[in-house]
């Protein structure tokens, strides 16, 4: 298929008017579309014209891109959720950028770099929080919660009774432990839960959480430390419980699912998995 045919069906089918988004990829930016530098979405690394096979991939880590450049393909695509890699051990610094090597080795093999990170967290089919809520088989109400022009939450129904049945559950869909931190009441309030995937323990969506009457909120980064501190004592106080799963693993379902739309092109398309990092819990 042609790269340029791709990228504007994606433009078309995720970059709606009013979303923004914020990085810096001044450390590559000699990789780096000047479109991308400008709004921080769709294209980053434009290497290639035709592209045969698409990766998809929650961060573009060195695990991963290794993983693709192992494969010894050519006129590809790497689809990721976020432009840099994420790790809360580096804090204060936890997003990183692309390994310079790497990328090196991606534009001599023609694999481009593609991201929708905004636009993948704002509701929809291919939604982060979305695909979370239903690989926990919940039925969505509505989303929630504005986010860079987007409404990246969702509200859904609840047929477990207790945040500890939905805890279990949540373990067995992310393949790992989570961790819960059980503010109020073990009763599911309702019925209804929130589910922000990503980095949603945040003070302001929890104000919105809170105005839902809903007592268990479902993210990823739920660690309690300097910059969530304020965060957890809202939960606290009113009586929400916080149940964490790690950046990584609450998003990749959006990622996995996507492939199914690259595979509509007549793409093949395969997600990458990554390691979680624990300490986001």
């Amino acid at each position: 298929m042609k790269a340029k045919i791709l990228y504007e069906k994606l433009e078309k089918d995720f970059i709606k008017l009013g979303l923004s988004d914020d990085w810096n990829l001044g450390e590559i930016s000699e990789f780096v579309c000047d479109n991308f530098k400008r709004r921080s979405m769709g294209l980053i690394c434009d290497f290639t014209e035709e592209i045969k096979e698409v990766y998809t991939a929650v961060f573009p880590s060195k695990l991963v891109m290794q993983k693709i450049l192992d494969f010894n393909v050519k006129n590809a695509m790497l689809f990721v959720h976020h432009p840099m890699i994420w790790d809360i051990r580096k804090a204060p610094k936890v997003f990183q950028n692309m390994d310079k090597k790497q990328l090196q080795e991606f534009k001599k093999r023609k694999i481009s770099v593609y991201n929708l990170h905004v636009p993948l967290d704002n509701y929809g089919e291919y939604s982060t929080s979305g695909n979370l809520a239903k690989k926990l088989n919940l039925e969505i109400i509505k989303s929630f919660v504005p986010y860079f022009g987007s409404l990246c939450g969702v509200i859904a129904k609840s047929k477990e009774k207790t945040i500890f049945e939905i805890k279990d559950k949540f373990e067995k869909i992310l393949g790992h432990k989570a961790v819960l931190y059980n503010y109020g009441d073990k009763s599911i309030k309702n019925n209804k839960v929130a589910i922000i995937a990503g980095g949603g323990n945040d003070l302001e969506m929890l104000k919105e959480i809170m105005k839902e009457g809903i007592n268990l909120f479902i993210t990823g980064i739920s660690v309690k430390n300097d910059h969530s501190k304020k965060a957890h004592e809202f939960a606290e106080k009113n009586k929400i419980n916080v149940l964490g799963g790690t950046h990584y693993s609450t998003e990749k379902f959006a990622c996995i699912n996507i492939c199914n739309y690259f595979k509509n092109f007549g793409l093949n398309a395969s997600f990458i998995e990554d390691d979680p990092v624990f300490e986001d819990m």
